[in-house]
């Protein structure tokens, strides 16, 4: 890309000694702009607020709005039009933050069956990012003025505690129709037309909720693989993602970490421990993880060279907010020509919130849970200029689109399932986020109804 009419960033690097939690949810909650991405990789945290180059993909095409504006038709392969809208943007050194939704899955190979006219994905290059690590905060900005308002909003005092969570029981609807779902599941597998599926159910939210806040309560009450609180375009959720679909480093390491097998935390020690032994001895969770990390091998092995394949752990525990789940950790190198785009196609969506094969597994979600994915079993996604990725698996949130608001979360279908257990499941992830649920401040409208 020609250097000449290149969008340069203002750059600032300041020591930030408080909690990177509080800085970054204090910036997302002041309005700087109304588009913002938070995102936690592994001890980085980083604030995006507005919008440079907007990347934009739907069953029509891909659009680059903003510094320079472009548009290719659909034409079978959006990821590859993604990445070439990327690599037009005409920003220097550009990190894109955003979201690819679950029916991506579907347009990626080019088949638009279940695909409607939602958008599919849709990343921004920011106008200001601000990246904490190890206590110093890099802040860049497109332009002066801006950096310095963030630069002066990062030197005042933390606020005060957040408003207290309420949390809402997730076990009171849904259980009749969600076991009903699994029983039918478990008998199209007995039928061998796949070997597992994730299904799942939705909670509608009645309560107005603050997400930010949310945010900061149940990021203190997780421990996330990445975490993430977005508003693009009127698209919101606020999550603590148990898992990483794909991580793409600058030389072409490549990482993917499936979950599978769950059983609940408690407060309880001894039980914690019981319920662990438990995890890592019963058959059906070993066999649902097993082919969930050999689908992950053979997805990597067509874009990774041969050799560069291993699985680095298999089947420890790990801890994630209310539960513990089995996990593994698969990696290899990009094969010559190959791109992170290329490792994001072959894994998503992850194969522990689709199924086994993919494919049958979907005509199975789309036949039972009758309404599009959309954000649930997505990504939330960082692409950087430098060919870096990282994309965190969306489980674990809290959604708000169009006036509405809900939680969503889904288990692991084999043949050994049972209803009520599966049920059980999606109550123990959907906790991770019921406990933490903060609600909106309504006292002016409390105040205004008292007169």
């Amino acid at each position: 890309m020609s250097s000449e009419g290149l969008v340069h960033y203002a750059e600032s690097k300041v020591r930030l000694p408080g909690d990177p939690l509080a800085a970054v949810s204090r910036l997302a909650a002041g309005g700087l702009h109304e588009d913002y991405v938070v995102y936690e990789n592994s001890g980085q945290w980083a604030f995006a607020s507005g919008v440079l180059a907007d990347v934009r993909l739907d069953r029509t095409g891909a659009r680059l709005y903003g510094v320079n504006d472009m548009f290719l038709p659909w034409d079978g392969d959006p990821l590859r039009q993604v990445r070439r809208l990327l690599e037009a943007v005409q920003v220097d050194s550009w990190r894109a933050y955003g979201w690819a939704a679950f029916e991506l899955a579907y347009a990626k190979e080019g088949d638009l069956t279940g695909v409607g006219d939602e958008r599919l994905l849709h990343l921004v290059v920011p106008h200001t990012e601000v990246r904490v690590q190890y206590g110093w905060a890099h802040v860049r900005s497109a332009d002066k003025q801006t950096l310095a308002a963030v630069l002066a909003a990062l030197a005042q005092e933390p606020a005060g505690p957040t408003r207290s969570s309420r949390p809402v029981d997730v076990r009171r609807e849904g259980a009749e129709d969600y076991q009903r779902a699994v029983k039918l599941a478990v008998e199209e597998i007995a039928a061998h037309r796949f070997q597992k599926v994730i299904l799942s159910r939705v909670v509608p939210l009645a309560q107005e909720i603050d997400l930010v806040g949310t945010y900061v309560s149940g990021r203190r009450g997780n421990r996330p693989a990445r975490s993430f609180l977005l508003n693009l375009d009127g698209v919101e959720m606020a999550g603590f993602s148990p898992e990483v679909v794909i991580h793409v480093d600058e030389d072409g390491r490549v990482v993917s970490q499936p979950l599978a097998g769950t059983r609940m935390l408690t407060d309880d020690r001894t039980e914690n421990q019981r319920l662990r032994t438990e995890l890592l001895s019963n058959a059906k969770e070993i066999y649902e993880h097993a082919i969930s990390v050999k689908t992950a091998c053979d997805e990597l092995h067509t874009v990774c060279t041969p050799d560069s394949l291993s699985v680095q752990e298999f089947m420890v525990v790990r801890e994630r907010g209310t539960v513990q789940h089995l996990a593994s950790r698969v990696s290899g190198k990009l094969a010559r020509g190959r791109h992170a785009w290329d490792a994001f196609g072959a894994t998503f969506p992850a194969v522990t919130a689709s199924g086994v094969p993919k494919a049958a597994a979907y005509a199975s979600i789309r036949s039972h849970e009758g309404q599009a994915r959309g954000l649930y079993s997505g990504a939330v996604l960082t692409v950087d200029a430098s060919g870096a990725m990282d994309a965190a698996l969306v489980l674990r949130a809290v959604y708000r689109r169009d006036g509405t608001t809900w939680l969503q979360a889904g288990a692991g279908i084999v043949e050994q399932s049972r209803p009520e257990r599966e049920f059980e499941e999606t109550c123990e992830k959907l906790d991770s986020v019921a406990r933490y649920l903060v609600p909106a401040d309504v006292s002016a409208d409390r105040t205004s109804s008292v007169g």
